[in-house]
């Protein structure tokens, strides 16, 4: 079985540090939908442990790798994503120095993309080890900065022009971090990604969110066949030469699950397998009501962050239906160039604003984002339920803003004239899709 399937009248869906409770009409006639539970790791330093040390895929393990390296530099997530770094730095940087790295000599960088840097207490939080931060440079990737990159050349199959932050292709040892969740475009998170577009120049970046690739049929969550923006990174990595890298899969309450370590594609593919068959969840009917939340926090800190969670479900949305957002936002609406778009957005309408894209080959900052909330806009009708965007920003949202959530359930019940609703109280880490019931 894929995920699990539960009929119950009362649902708490993830909202910032917390969860918000529904309080559904009483003819409503809920599935809540779940991944499938996995067991906990009983010890998860034990698993760290194993994984770096005896059962590395595709690779030696990691002291036999730092032997005789001068350098190395780890990337990690921001803050965008609950990776548990304060499990794993400290036995990585560790187990590097014993093998004869100099401290100094290591470098943490925080992989952006193109998000700001995270700085001061966020960056303490993110870390979430004081040694790592007294002991070790970490800094955050840059994407506008030519000066910080490498240029690579181009993909040999798209011709995707790839700039890296020179801190990590010089570093004579290179491994990427990150949390193995579905993404909403490369399929899959961590691996690959986090190198590219993780500390991939703005050039890069905005290739790989051009029209060109997000309206690519095969770019969607939870696939890797066919899927171009994948196969880019798998092409960059290749151009790049060794690297390697640690994934981690975490449940509903952030503990981990699996950890897997080794050839950054061999033990990304791992994590992938792992999970796979949890998070991508059947449902035997497509709902004309679906309540779903953006993972809360650190996801919902944002608007631009939010959207995420309004692309996952729409295998699931009824045409004309009406998918509900729970998000909040508290950090507000996202970057300036995302506002400019989403205010394009709103002054053009979906089609038009499409229309401005499909001839570039260079996204802008952050438009894509708001390309991907258009596809769910073609299936129906999107209402966002926050406590964190000034007046001015929820104008240019773009979707229908309700105040009270259970009493938009209620009229979307009465619109429709179907009481059945969905609800995916962990948002986007859950992806359903429709699998009609056999004959």
């Amino acid at each position: 079985m894929s995920g699990t399937i539960d009929r119950e009248q009362a649902v708490a869906i993830a909202y910032g540090r917390g969860h918000l409770p529904l309080r559904l009409p009483a003819g409503a006639r809920i599935t809540t939908i779940r991944k499938r539970a996995l067991p906990k790791l009983p010890d998860a330093a034990a698993a760290l442990d194993a994984a770096l040390r005896t059962k590395p895929f595709g690779s030696p393990p990691l002291s036999q790798l730092a032997a005789g390296k001068r350098s190395a530099c780890i990337l990690i997530c921001d803050i965008t994503r609950p990776v548990p770094n304060r499990l794993f730095l400290r036995p990585m940087i560790e187990t590097m120095v014993t093998a004869g790295i100099p401290i100094d000599r290591i470098t943490v960088l925080v992989a952006t993309g193109l998000h700001r840097p995270n700085l001061g207490e966020e960056l303490a939080e993110l870390v979430g080890d004081p040694w790592v931060l007294a002991e070790v440079r970490v800094e955050n990737h840059d994407a506008r900065n030519e000066d910080d990159h490498v240029d690579l050349g181009r993909t040999p199959t798209r011709g995707t022009p790839v700039k890296l932050d020179r801190r990590f292709v010089e570093a004579d040892l290179r491994i990427a971090t990150g949390l193995v969740e579905p993404h909403f475009m490369a399929g899959w998170s961590g691996g690959r990604k986090v190198i590219a577009p993780g500390v991939a120049g703005h050039e890069t970046i905005r290739t790989f969110h051009s029209a060109r690739f997000m309206e690519d049929p095969l770019a969607v969550q939870c696939n890797l066949i066919g899927n171009p923006l994948h196969e880019e990174q798998l092409e960059i990595v290749r151009m790049l030469g060794y690297c390697y890298a640690l994934n981690t899969v975490i449940d509903e309450d952030r503990d981990l699950v699996f950890v897997s370590f080794g050839e950054i594609i061999a033990s990304h593919q791992a994590a992938v397998d792992f999970v796979s068959g949890a998070t991508h969840v059947p449902v035997g009917r497509k709902f004309s009501t679906v309540v779903t939340s953006s993972a809360g926090y650190p996801l919902d800190k944002t608007y631009y962050q939010t959207i995420k969670g309004m692309v996952t479900p729409l295998d699931i949305l009824a045409p004309g239906g009406t998918l509900i957002m729970a998000s909040e936002c508290s950090e507000g609406f996202g970057s300036a160039e995302f506002r400019e778009a989403q205010q394009r957005l709103v002054d053009l309408g979906p089609e038009r604003f499409l229309a401005t894209l499909t001839a570039k080959s260079l996204a802008e900052v952050d438009e894509w984002q708001t390309e991907m909330q258009v596809k769910s806009l073609r299936v129906g009708r999107v209402e966002l339920y926050t406590t964190g965007l000034a007046q001015a920003d929820r104008d240019v949202t773009g979707v229908h803003l309700v105040t009270n959530i259970d009493e938009a359930v209620a009229a979307a019940i009465t619109r429709s004239g179907d009481s059945a609703v969905a609800v995916i109280p962990e948002g986007p880490y859950v992806i359903p899709y429709h699998q009609p019931a056999a004959a």
